[in-house]
């Protein structure tokens, strides 16, 4: 039995030859991703290369998943930030999409003016405990569906407000499901259930609209969103198989053109005495997505973040060649810089610097505090620092001769100690680019797809 596994990236098209029977990955191959004309170009042309590689390749089955033309676009909408939004946010982040905004309380028009311009994929609407306020939810679901734009909405909040919530969207004329409340009691999440509904209106409305029809025709498994497939590959990795023990607790960090990912698993327990958790519990396996940290097209957004003028010192290049650079990635995301340049190493300190900011969002944050009984320190999100390995993904990391000196950018130093980052990782390199290809495997072949991460994936 061969698979091949391809995923549709938002600037490569990745395909991963498989042998079954023989337990291994037999070549990668990758060409730019043609979403303006049709992804399947891209992809002839990625299997062309692979077929170049394996004489007389023939696959059985094709696996796929997509984060082509930005992956799947949505907004969050919650009662209050610390609750219902953040767990609207979790709940979309680990489904695999991409969360644009989120906001709280009841919408404002210029709030509401701004989603039109975000036009998103899906919209979650949330909030309040079952039973508790529905107000604010009724009130949004109306405001939503003044919005004339083509998105999904998934009401999962306050059970109460379901039915006026479902009449209010049946009367806009909105592509709707209602699911069960991700925050039914105080504090206590229940996300299954909305990021279910997510992957299902992923697999019904998106794939068509991101022009993967054709793909989805190839394949007799449903295409699924590219973070979707490599956090079930990473949970895998860490937990392994009733038969196949995993690695254990590790972060994982995928470094792409417009986005930058990061998977932590962990329960992420607090490492110091005298601290009190604060905020909502975090889940063992959680991923955050962001969107303004990439390489290609969210380039400059990074610079943004980035003191030029210290970065140029570091590497011994100019600002105006940091600054031409960044343009021209802009103008053109698919240019590659070359080995042993002056372009690679300004692309090296950027990889560095977006690890760096997608690791301390995704961490938690130590902070002082003063009580009658003498000072202490909180904790709001996860403890990461005794992390044993950090793991990195994506192009620049795979393709430069320097990605340890990349991942360290999302370690503890003196600078960043309120952050709860890696202390002394060992680091690692899925040098092939196989998580998604694995995550999509595990479906199929779970046992086969533990075995090959664990030939595949290397201490640097």
């Amino acid at each position: 039995m061969k698979y091949l596994a391809a995923d549709f990236g938002s600037t490569y098209t990745k395909l991963t030859a498989i042998d079954a029977a023989a337990g291994r990955v037999l070549a990668t191959a990758n060409a730019f991703t043609t979403i303006d004309t049709d992804v399947m170009r891209g992809f002839d042309k990625a299997l062309e290369s692979l077929k170049a590689k394996v004489r007389d390749f023939e696959y059985d089955e094709l696996l796929c998943c997509s984060s082509a033309g930005g992956g799947l676009k949505m907004v969050a909408l919650g009662l209050v930030p610390e609750l219902t939004s953040k767990a609207a946010r979790m709940a979309a982040a680990n489904a695999g999409a991409k969360v644009v905004k989120t906001y709280a309380y009841e919408i404002s028009a210029e709030e509401q003016r701004e989603i039109y311009e975000i036009n998103p994929d899906i919209v979650l609407l949330c909030g309040g405990t079952d039973g508790g306020n529905k107000d604010t939810v009724i009130a949004n679901a109306g405001l939503l569906g003044e919005i004339k734009r083509g998105f999904a909405v998934i009401y999962a909040g306050n059970k109460s407000a379901a039915r006026d919530v479902e009449a209010i969207l049946c009367d806009a004329g909105k592509n709707f499901v209602i699911t069960k409340n991700v925050m039914p009691v105080f504090n206590q999440l229940d996300i299954e259930p909305a990021q279910n509904a997510i992957r299902e209106l992923f697999i019904k409305n998106i794939v068509a609209a991101k022009g993967l029809s054709n793909a989805q025709a190839k394949s007799a498994r449903e295409i699924i969103p590219t973070p979707l497939a490599v956090l079930r590959a990473c949970e895998l990795l860490a937990l392994g198989t009733p038969k196949t023990s995993g690695m254990g607790d590790f972060i994982a960090v995928d470094l792409g053109g417009a986005t930058t990912d990061v998977y932590s698993l962990s329960k992420g327990e607090a490492s110091l005495d005298n601290v009190l958790v604060k905020g909502l519990p975090e889940p063992y396996c959680k991923r955050t997505v962001e969107g303004d940290l990439g390489m290609r097209y969210s380039l400059a957004h990074v610079a943004e973040q980035t003191d030029i003028d210290r970065m140029a010192a570091q590497i011994n290049v100019s600002a105006r060649e940091i600054k031409d650079w960044v343009a021209r990635c802009s103008q053109t995301p698919d240019i590659i810089s070359a080995a042993g340049s002056k372009e690679r190493a300004i692309d090296e300190a950027f990889a560095r610097r977006a690890i760096e900011l997608a690791l301390t969002r995704h961490c938690g944050v130590l902070e002082k505090a003063y009580t009658p009984l003498g000072e202490i320190f909180t904790l709001t999100g996860k403890d990461l620092s005794r992390a044993q390995y950090l793991i990195g993904i994506g192009g620049i990391i795979i393709n430069s001769a320097l990605p340890q000196y990349m991942l360290e950018g999302g370690c503890h130093t003196p600078q960043n100690r309120a952050f709860m980052l890696p202390r002394e990782p060992l680091y690692m390199q899925d040098k092939k680019y196989i998580f998604s290809a694995m995550g999509l495997l595990s479906e199929v072949d779970p046992e086969l797809a533990l075995n090959i991460m664990k030939q595949e994936i290397r201490q640097l």
